[in-house]
């Protein structure tokens, strides 16, 4: 189904744009301060980022979105109440990890331990591990565009709806579309600060 908005037209991924959108996430968080401190090596932060997000996109809850003309993808997950994203994400410490991901490997499974027990499960919410718009697109309403497309259907559905912002400019943009900080931000180590961030159904 697509949608469009006054700013772009937003539509479901299917198993054919898989690619499509692993690239435009790639693309839009190559200068995140979360993805430069995970993978520090810019020669490798592509491929690494890719393997990164590629678990997301097989998720038994996953619903993936692309904006515009591929600019703009969003990647959701509906759970259940007691539900947490962490055993099939790929921040969750499994075998190998570290072999997968090279020297900062390690930062992953730091990072997923740092944010499971901030991640809230008492009630059935939409979780929104990325979303992205790629570097000459940005500020253009494609990000807006794709959190309305699906803040609406969750609103009707009285859904809340739960993320964690890597940046402050990402934090400004959530906070207009009603996330409040979920607590302080969540630091590992000398990482930037992520801020979990909630928002209640609008009635």
């Amino acid at each position: 189904m697509t949608v469009d908005t006054p700013y772009a037209s937003v539509r479901r991924a299917d198993d054919a744009d898989q690619q499509a959108v692993l690239d435009v996430l790639t693309e839009a968080f190559m200068n995140d301060p979360l993805v430069c401190w995970l993978f520090p090596e810019m020669g490798q932060r592509g491929r690494l980022q890719a393997h990164f997000y590629r678990p997301l996109l097989t998720h038994p809850a996953v619903e993936a979105y692309l904006a515009g003309r591929r600019e703009g993808a969003s990647v959701w997950l509906t759970l259940a109440a007691g539900q947490t994203p962490y055993a099939e994400h790929p921040d969750a410490p499994e075998a190998g990890q570290e072999t997968a991901f090279g020297e900062n490997g390690a930062r992953l499974p730091a990072l997923g331990q740092a944010l499971a027990p901030r991640h809230p499960d008492r009630e059935p919410h939409l979780y929104l591990p990325c979303m992205g718009v790629i570097s000459g697109r940005q500020g253009t309403g494609l990000g807006s565009a794709m959190l309305r497309h699906r803040l609406e259907r969750a609103d009707a559905d009285g859904l809340a709806a739960y993320l964690e912002a890597s940046s402050s400019r990402s934090r400004a943009l959530y906070q207009r579309h009603g996330f409040e900080d979920l607590g302080e931000p969540v630091r590992v180590a000398d990482s930037p600060p992520l801020w979990p961030m909630w928002r209640p159904p609008h009635r």
